[in-house]
């Protein structure tokens, strides 16, 4: 297990990979402001035997390029232009991505983009078409979400420790599913993330900030590689029937549904069977 700093699409970034450079490569793309640390090591090393797995910090978190807060100097285009910079700084030909939330999006716009660097797609709690509404026909996030989302004042001091905790552990309390929260991990987590991120306040507001890079949903039935949807049944963010329009609209899909699973990193509870399909796309 390695991390390091790397020059990709113009910027540095850094990565981390587990297993030998030689097996076929998995590319882990994290969702909005999320750094590579959501990945859990030991879910890597899960996927590392048979494969060269590597997670990164996107941009503004993490060890890896931070703009102002409130000024990201990138889109989303830029972000999914970072995926195939890295594979290119690795000396990767192609790589199986794997993607959750905000990241499976830069991931559907990379495959459209450079349909020949990947190998395979897996897309967790994502959407094809963003949040839910009239304009997409797709169904709204819950009530609970949107509460959260819309909640006035300061919120938590994130320039500190137990105030980034505190924040953290309001948004999975918004997000999770049936499965629980294990706070004590949820803690080293947070830590481990304030100790490692240049500039927090960036690293939860840029990604949020930055243009889109525009609606791909009508190009989705160009994506050729093997797809895996992954989607939470208590998703309240993307309610399940994303997932299945997404299983829908790109060429040969496989849907599967994770029990009781919100719009999260999959929970411990459900590694077996997420790993299992992931590997499974791979033969």
């Amino acid at each position: 297990m390695t991390e390091h700093l790397l020059q990709a699409n113009g910027v540095e970034l850094c990565v981390e990979s587990f297993g030998a450079k030689t097996d076929p490569a998995i590319l882990l793309i994290g969702g909005g402001a999320s750094s590579m640390d959501w990945w859990h090591e030991d879910f890597c090393a899960r996927l590392a035997e048979g494969h060269h797995v590597i997670r990164y910090d996107l941009r503004d978190t993490g060890r890896s390029v931070s703009y102002p807060a409130g000024e990201p100097g990138y889109t989303h285009a830029d972000l999914a232009e970072d995926a195939i910079g890295i594979l290119d700084a690795l000396g990767i030909e192609r790589a199986h991505l794997v993607a959750i939330s905000m990241g499976a999006g830069i991931a559907q716009r990379a495959v459209i983009e450079h349909p020949e660097r990947v190998s395979a797609l897996t897309l967790m709690s994502t959407s094809p078409g963003g949040p839910g509404g009239e304009d997409n026909g797709l169904p709204p996030m819950s009530p609970k979400v949107a509460a959260y989302f819309s909640a006035e004042g300061p919120g938590p001091d994130t320039s500190t420790k137990d105030g980034l905790f505190e924040a953290f552990l309001l948004g999975e309390r918004a997000f999770a599913g049936e499965l629980g929260i294990d706070e004590v991990e949820l803690r080293r987590l947070s830590d481990r993330i304030f100790d490692r991120t240049t500039d927090v306040a960036a690293s939860l507001y840029n990604h949020f900030a930055a243009d889109g890079g525009g609606d791909i949903r009508d190009r989705l039935a160009e994506i050729k590689a093997p797809t895996l949807v992954l989607h939470g049944t208590k998703d309240p963010l993307f309610p399940k029937e994303h997932g299945e329009a997404l299983a829908r609209e790109i060429p040969g899909a496989r849907l599967v549904l994770l029990e009781g699973v919100g719009h999260q990193v999959p929970p411990r509870q459900v590694w077996d069977v997420v790993v299992r399909e992931i590997l499974a796309l791979e033969r």
